[in-house]
């Protein structure tokens, strides 16, 4: 337990350097995230024989990660960046890795954001290529909650979204604080439990769009759980009294989204 709460300590977020340019495991993580996303849904393509052609999948997956790094990034400098009015105004600084000359990576990546972009890709192509956004929605919930497990992962190697002060026994030594590991809270609330309630749902369900509808529901309800031992982004702090944050109030709006959007596919089956 000694070498848990200290595992910071031991553990440099750089993986290594290719010449002045440092390699977060961060970034590793992200991309092995998306990688597993995609050998997920493929996987679930081939065992449950869902009649989609591998090279029309194979295209969606270009959109659909397209659309979730704009929109994580725009997602972040909307939703939680304290610069927002200097980014719109300089669009071309958003993703901009230099700062004075000097290069300092992107930072600043909201998972919202990144969904929103999902689903705006996804119509996209979808409406380009004739094919069902509710079918392609219901296999990509899938792929995007097992690949959310690595997301999280990638925060806690790479040292932020760190957890609120804690004495639990399991608690982490933050800069001489003990802390939640919230993003290890998050990898198994938000993607492991999500992911294996969608799977076993996933032969059950009534109509395409039910998975991609219950993954809004779900993934919402974890992440306010989540929050509650998630220290609020430090630029913006509590947005109402001392436990409201931002992550907790777009969740709420998602969740209440995609219950009406159930609500509203239901009213139209019926009729």
């Amino acid at each position: 337990m000694q070498f848990w709460q200290n595992i910071y300590a031991q553990f440099d977020p750089v993986a290594f350097h290719l010449g002045s340019i440092a390699v977060h495991w961060y970034g590793i993580m992200y991309a092995a995230a998306l990688l597993s996303a995609i050998f997920v849904a493929k996987w679930i393509i081939k065992k449950d024989k869902l009649p989609i052609k591998s090279e029309l999948f194979d295209s969606y997956i270009w959109w659909a990660e397209i659309g979730v790094i704009l929109g994580a990034r725009i997602g972040y400098i909307l939703f939680y960046d304290t610069h927002t009015l200097y980014y719109l105004t300089h669009p071309w600084q958003i993703f901009n890795p230099y700062i004075n000359g000097v290069y300092a990576g992107i930072s600043g990546m909201s998972y919202h954001g990144a969904f929103i972009g999902f689903i705006i890709a996804s119509f996209l192509f979808c409406k380009r290529n004739k094919v069902s956004f509710w079918f392609l929605a219901d296999i990509a919930v899938l792929g995007i909650s097992a690949g959310y497990v690595l997301g999280r992962i990638g925060n806690f190697v790479n040292q932020e979204l760190v957890g609120r002060v804690s004495d639990v026994a399991w608690a982490i030594n933050v800069n001489g604080v003990l802390r939640h590991p919230s993003q290890i809270y998050e990898a198994i609330l938000e993607g492991v439990l999500v992911f294996f309630i969608l799977y076993y749902y996933r032969t059950r369900k009534s109509f395409d769009g039910e998975l991609a509808i219950m993954y809004g529901v779900l993934y919402s309800v974890m992440r306010i759980i989540a929050e509650f031992f998630r220290e609020p982004d430090l630029q913006l702090g509590f947005i109402y009294s001392n436990w409201l944050t931002m992550g907790m109030l777009i969740s709420f709006v998602s969740f209440i989204f995609s219950l009406t959007a159930l609500y509203y596919i239901k009213r139209v089956k019926k009729a």
